[in-house]
């Protein structure tokens, strides 16, 4: 789901391959933006995730817009996970966000809990965490290694 069509191509394109060579037979892609998840969806995802989100969709993650969390949240279906790669930082221009590992890690985690997601994994991503990503921003982040951009990994479940 991306407001932008056009950023869901390359990731379409990927579901729709063969099984065999990486594809995802049950993959939809919807053009809406995430705090107006439609209705229809609600708890129907067994895995959403959110790579790399900046502007509002970031600011949702870390629960400074809390329509946009949930959104997110309302897709997870019960026994479902969320998966989010965060990778904040200071160039980004949003005064409110926190770019702390630390601090970015529990404000995903608040900003979730209330939505009746729980964490089950909360680290620095590793370079195999942020390959899987398949994002082009990933391979832009693992080319600039060192960065002043850590990306932390984190996954919540929602038990009800």
């Amino acid at each position: 789901m991306d407001a932008n069509a056009a950023a869901m191509v390359e990731a379409s394109r990927r579901a729709a391959a063969p099984v065999r060579r990486g594809g995802t037979p049950n993959a939809a892609f919807l053009v809406a933006a995430a705090e107006a998840a439609p209705a229809e969806l609600a708890r129907v995802a067994d895995l959403v995730t959110v790579r790399f989100p900046w502007a509002s969709l970031l600011r949702g993650c870390v629960g400074r817009e809390p329509a946009v969390a949930a959104g997110i949240a309302s897709l997870v279906a019960a026994g479902g996970l969320l998966e989010l790669l965060l990778a904040p930082s200071t160039r980004d221009g949003l005064d409110d966000v926190p770019v702390d590992p630390r601090e970015v890690v529990s404000a995903a985690c608040a900003a979730f809990a209330v939505h009746g997601l729980e964490p089950v994994d909360a680290r620095p991503a590793t370079d195999a965490d942020i390959v899987a990503s398949g994002s082009t921003w990933a391979k832009r982040l693992r080319s600039q290694r060192p960065t002043d951009r850590p990306v932390m990994l984190v996954r919540l479940c929602r038990s009800r």
